[in-house]
């Protein structure tokens, strides 16, 4: 039974779908209670509380990875999700809401898409079976953002740390160019990979082949369905929720990488990914809530590892505080640049000693 109830301190990730229903549900009060949560209170509280960096040893893996309820966790994501979007449209298309409200609400669901739609829909889409793999379109698809599933699986993984990849900050960069980038870079990057597998598969663009397509066709429904049962403004709200979570996706992207940089061996090849090719937070409420994401070191390490059994490295670069805290200080460029600066021109004085 404690085994059972260590195990379910992962529900704690559904902490902000549920604050994003009371923002919705009573924005007279709550509308920003979620922003609040995520942004005021997570980041003060991992200030005081301990990070952990133990890892299990190789049999206890084994026997986390075996336990089915970590899968369930994660498939309660798209009722969660979907729930929490449809209910918020129902609602502003039946009601008449201030714009301080609407503001809050929407606010609210695009956090909630960021955190359980494309944070999961990224654990997901790492696994190996059909069903979790359309789980996780599933969730994309709540973003507009279904590209992802082709570009950060054959796209970032293999150019991770490297100037091939638009998911990888610059040092210097600061996080509005680098979102930017990065959001124009990976969609193309996704229409370049799928471009590669067509012609090596041998087939043509108009083809059911073509999931880059399908990804377009689908959110095209998608949106033209809310605006045939919620209307315009739904549309254009919804628009604003899917925004406001690719943003929270892209910020974390920069925290994750900035300024980290594999070395190149020969012209275009670059050393295998290690470790301390990604920044790793070990603060323990921002790895339970994002289902250990920050434990990115890993991650990149070992793609194919479950989020349960993600490691820490002692080499893998550390993040002075967990990711709420680290993405407030990165739309300060100026702040960001005098924390993280010094310590990426350390690593690399490092790694050049080595």
């Amino acid at each position: 039974m404690k085994a059972f109830l260590k195990d379910m301190k992962y529900l704690t990730g559904y902490s902000v779908p549920l604050l994003a229903f009371i923002s919705i549900r009573y924005p007279e009060n709550f509308a920003f209670l979620t922003l609040l949560y995520t942004f005021g209170i997570l980041p003060l509280t991992e200030h005081f509380l301990p990070a952990s960096q133990g890892n299990f040893k190789e049999e206890q893996e084994v026997q986390m990875n075996k336990k089915r309820r970590f899968d369930w966790i994660l498939w309660l994501s798209v009722p969660a999700q979907w729930g929490v979007l449809i209910y918020y449209l129902y609602l502003i298309s039946t009601n008449d809401y201030s714009i301080l409200q609407i503001t809050g609400m929407t606010i609210a669901v695009g956090i909630c898409s960021g955190v359980i739609g494309i944070n999961v829909a990224h654990e997901l889409g790492h696994r190996s079976n059909t069903f979790e793999k359309f789980l996780s379109q599933c969730l994309l698809l709540s973003t507009l953002y279904m590209h992802f599933f082709v570009e950060h699986n054959r796209g970032h993984h293999r150019y991770v740390a490297t100037p091939k990849d638009p998911a990888t900050a610059r040092l210097g960069e600061n996080v509005y160019a680098f979102i930017l980038r990065s959001i124009v870079g990976g969609y193309r990057s996704a229409w370049k990979i799928q471009r590669e597998l067509l012609e090596k598969s041998a087939v043509g663009f108009w083809t059911l082949h073509n999931t880059m397509l399908l990804y377009l066709l689908l959110q095209l429904t998608l949106i033209a369905a809310i605006v045939w049962v919620f209307g315009w403004m739904a549309m254009f709200l919804f628009l604003a929720t899917a925004a406001i979570g690719i943003t929270l996706l892209e910020v974390i992207n920069y925290v994750e990488h900035y300024g980290l940089l594999r070395k190149e061996i020969s012209s275009g090849v670059y050393e295998k990914v290690q470790p301390h090719h990604s920044w790793n937070s070990d603060h323990t409420l921002g790895r339970v809530i994002l289902f250990e994401l920050t434990r990115h070191a890993d991650h990149h390490y070992k793609a194919s590892r479950k989020y349960q059994t993600l490691r820490h490295f002692d080499d893998s670069p550390q993040l002075p505080s967990g990711y709420p805290a680290m993405m407030l200080l990165s739309i300060i460029p100026p702040i960001w640049f005098q924390v993280m600066n010094p310590r990426v021109n350390a690593l690399k004085a490092s790694s050049n000693t080595a």
